[in-house]
């Protein structure tokens, strides 16, 4: 009697967990997200910004990527009326806050001081890759095997402070120190690699796996260390319904394992997703 009862009630429990499983219902946005009947959301990306986001081949009117094909499924999925809006990725945001377009969705970073002024929607881990030459012939697998090695970032990106922090553990050690060849723009630091100026080249690590994944004779990731930080969709600060609609929409295609499947297509870490949730804050 008792195992019976048990057992009711798991079979009670998983029935409820399924029957409250998110689906995509297109034909009820009305009931589920009344402030976005009637409207086309405007998506700003940058299309220079791959794995993210970037022009089709194919098709060159066309963006795709990870953040792109996500924001689509997720309007989709939705019933949701949407287009996209290219633009600088520097201008994304404050278009956002003004209103000029309704979501940014382009490897944005989650920041506290950020949510100030929009609401972030978050799905996905940051980190940083180290893109070697293909066969890593420098053998370049952890932080600690830049010491004496060129190593090339953005300027003023978060790996400026994590290379002078390398640079003393390698000194304290008693090794050479860490060479450093900062660059204005992504271009600049692959022609340094490519022309074997410098040893690595520090970058986010979608776009690190993504390049070493698509040119396995040219390039290769060294190691991966994760910040913390997070990424999101960006939205202004009160557009609850959008906010909404992109959390729900992200929740399915976690739940059915479809963001893994787009990270996977544009050869990003399918351990980078996180769970979905709206920070306001």
């Amino acid at each position: 009697m008792i195992g019976a009862a048990t057992l009711n009630i798991g079979l009670f429990m998983t029935s409820a967990a399924v029957a409250q499983q998110p689906v995509c219902e297109p034909d009820k946005i009305a009931q589920k997200y009344p402030g976005l009947a009637g409207r086309t959301i405007k998506i700003g990306v940058d299309p220079q910004t791959p794995p993210y986001v970037m022009r089709d081949a194919a098709d060159f009117t066309k963006v795709i990527g990870v953040d792109a094909d996500l924001a689509r499924a997720v309007f989709t999925c939705a019933g949701v009326k949407h287009e996209f809006f290219l633009g600088g990725w520097s201008g994304l945001l404050p278009a956002v806050m003004s209103g000029q377009i309704d979501v940014m969705w382009d490897n944005l970073y989650y920041k506290p001081e950020r949510a100030k002024s929009v609401d972030l929607i978050l799905y996905m881990k940051a980190g940083t890759g180290a893109l070697v030459p293909a066969g890593n012939p420098q053998n370049i697998t952890k932080k600690d095997d830049l010491c004496g090695r060129t190593v090339s970032y953005g300027v003023g990106s978060v790996e400026d402070v994590t290379m002078k922090e390398q640079d003393k553990v390698c000194r304290a050690g008693g090794l050479p120190g860490v060479n450093v060849m900062p660059f204005q723009d992504l271009a600049s630091g692959l022609r340094l690699l490519d022309n074997s100026r410098t040893d690595v080249l520090l970058w986010d690590l979608g776009f690190v796996d993504a390049t070493a994944s698509s040119n396995p004779k040219k390039y290769a990731r060294g190691f991966a260390t994760y910040s913390g930080l997070i990424i999101a969709a960006a939205v202004k600060k009160g557009d609850s319904d959008l906010a909404a609609v992109i959390h729900d929409g992200l929740a399915i295609l976690q739940s059915k394992g479809e963001q893994k499947a787009i990270f996977q297509k544009y050869g990003v870490d399918p351990g980078l997703e996180v769970s979905t949730q709206v920070k306001t804050n």
